[in-house]
């Protein structure tokens, strides 16, 4: 990706041009038996999370590649690679044309694969984000933090949806805010009405909400509801 592409990218994401929030929901608490309903339910969102687990970087295995392959949505894939070795899994994401595509820090601690890596997400024409669990430092990525286009912080223990928020992430949200204001930061875990505000006070701008959304009757209402 040139630098004229990664200028434009870089004001589409930023809050100060967007002005709004970012509500992506997950479809790790979808139904999965009504998978394309459930994602039907969600057209007033902007992204779609697909956590991918592999059952050993985390001590959950979620849906196979095939299952989300077949997905026809209008929305922005969002991928966040929960595995030990993402790179094997750029090729496939990308062939459903993922807009984002994150992989976690502590699954990449090498500071060339880390970059090896961003470079080859970025020639699929996706942009690309790193992860950091509650338990991880913002120091662990001081090496690349100003090379991707997203920060996901995780507010929750990476494996399960449905966990509850963990609160003191959110000083990392305010001191990545406060050193980058121009980047992108995302937050994954226990997102609600009651937690969404806090996050988005800190400096988050892209809310990743599984049950708040998919168990809601009115979905567009609790989409709404995320945004406000």
């Amino acid at each position: 990706m040139d630098n004229e592409a990664r200028i434009s990218i870089s004001i589409v994401h930023y809050p100060l041009f967007i002005m709004s929030v970012l509500i992506t929901p997950s479809i790790l608490s979808a139904d999965f038996g009504h998978l394309q309903d459930e994602v039907d339910s969600i057209v007033s969102a902007d992204w779609l999370h697909l956590d991918v687990m592999d059952g050993h970087f985390v001590p959950n295995l979620s849906f196979g590649f095939p299952v989300v392959k077949g997905i026809e949505t209008k929305l922005k894939l969002d991928t966040h690679l929960m595995v030990n070795n993402p790179a094997d899994r750029i090729e496939q994401f990308a062939s459903i044309h993922s807009y984002n595509i994150t992989f976690h820090a502590e699954a990449v601690q090498e500071t060339r694969a880390r970059r090896a890596l961003i470079d080859a997400i970025r020639k699929t024409s996706a942009t690309a984000g790193i992860a950091l669990n509650p338990g991880t430092p913002l120091s662990a990525i001081d090496d690349v933090v100003g090379d991707v286009d997203m920060v996901l912080v995780m507010s929750v223990n990476p494996g399960f949806g449905g966990q509850k928020f963990m609160p003191e992430v959110l000083s990392k949200i305010r001191e990545l805010r406060k050193k980058f204001p121009r980047l992108m930061i995302q937050i994954d875990g226990g997102i609600d009405t009651k937690t969404a505000p806090l996050a988005l006070e800190a400096g988050a701008d892209n809310l990743v909400a599984g049950n708040a959304i998919f168990s809601a009757k009115d979905r567009a209402a609790a989409i709404k509801a995320l945004r406000s």
